[in-house]
């Protein structure tokens, strides 16, 4: 199937609100990586979102290149030609594009999407972020609906953020905040609601208390009532048409009891990064230990090609990535839901 048309990403996240689960989102590096995540939708029988961010566009781009929006470029071209071989929507999807990178990585994307949309093809990103939560909120809204008018133009959907989430990702350090910091508030999520609605479909990573990282189950502190509060706040002044489409950031270390919550205050997206980067990486650990000897070339030795071949790690690697994607899917209850069905 080929990566979802616009009225399809809107089925996907509009079936997700009203049947209460989540799309996992899943950041990749690679195309080895693209691919564990689509076959994991896949073997699930799951719709899903495949998610750059700038870090991953850069890493994707080459060490000699270091282009974030041109990593990105190819790895969405990627998806477009695998998504085909399979029989569920894939969405793509761009994460946490700070303000600083507008101009550098977002903008490009948004260009590359235009081209695209004049030939008439479909733009290349079914969606971005706009991570503007480090600005006082006015002049972050004022961006944000800059961007959602830009793009709504080409059909893409546009997610934003208020409140911080904490830890440390790509780069981007946010374990020294105050705490009161890390939940965004009725308020804000009413101040969205009224400023992007007229513009175009947006989706949401209202705070509350979610953080970056890896953690221990237990040590996440989360409020999902921040979530509801903000929800039934909105609609009481604008109308259950004004439910926000929420995304559920920094889940690791998170009880799935409190994941299940967020689902029903309607959270659709949830992204996942550190622990499938952990899946991904562990049995390439445990193919090197086991086959120590045979990696290398020592003491007059020619080691064994069939175990230092990177395609003999890799698929490991990539099997492994798959199957924890799979339970992600199952944890958000996405699993059957695809909307090909």
């Amino acid at each position: 199937m080929p990566v979802a048309t616009y009225e399809q990403y809107c089925q996907m996240l509009d079936k997700a609100a009203k049947e209460n689960f989540a799309f996992p989102a899943i950041n990749v590096t690679s195309t080895s990586t693209a691919n564990a995540a689509i076959k994991a939708f896949a073997d699930m029988k799951s719709d899903g979102i495949i998610q750059v961010s700038t870090g991953g566009g850069k890493f994707a781009s080459g060490q000699g290149v270091n282009d974030m929006a041109l990593g990105a470029i190819s790895l969405a071209q990627h998806v477009h030609l695998v998504a085909e071989r399979y029989n569920v929507c894939i969405a793509l999807h761009t994460d946490h594009c700070h303000p600083e990178f507008v101009d550098s990585f977002m903008i490009p994307l948004i260009e590359e999407s235009e081209k695209r949309v004049a030939r008439g093809e479909k733009p290349l990103f079914n969606s971005h972020m706009y991570d503007g939560s480090e600005l006082p909120l006015e002049e972050n809204l004022k961006v944000s609906k800059q961007l959602l008018e830009r793009c709504a133009k080409s059909q893409i959907i546009l997610e934003i953020e208020t409140g911080v989430v904490g830890g440390e990702e790509d780069g981007v350090n946010n374990e020294a905040l105050p705490a009161d910091k890390l939940y965004t508030t009725p308020e804000e999520m009413v101040q969205v609601a009224k400023e992007l609605r007229p513009l175009g479909r947006y989706m949401y990573a209202a705070t509350f208390g979610n953080v970056h990282g890896v953690y221990k189950p237990g040590n996440v502190k989360l409020r999902p009532e921040i979530l509801k509060n903000g929800q039934d706040a909105t609609i009481s002044e604008l109308g259950p048409e004004a439910r926000h489409m929420l995304v559920f950031h920094g889940g690791s270390g998170s009880e799935l009891s409190e994941i299940h919550e967020t689902l029903g205050y309607g959270v659709v997206k949830m992204n996942i990064d550190t622990d499938t980067q952990y899946a991904y990486s562990r049995p390439v650990v445990d193919h090197m230990f086991k086959h120590y000897d045979e990696m290398l070339k020592i003491e007059g030795e020619v080691g064994n090609k069939k175990q230092y071949d990177p395609r003999a790690w890799m698929k490991k690697a990539e099997s492994a990535m798959t199957e924890r994607i799979s339970q992600a899917v199952k944890d958000l209850k996405a699993e059957g839901k695809t909307i090909l069905n």
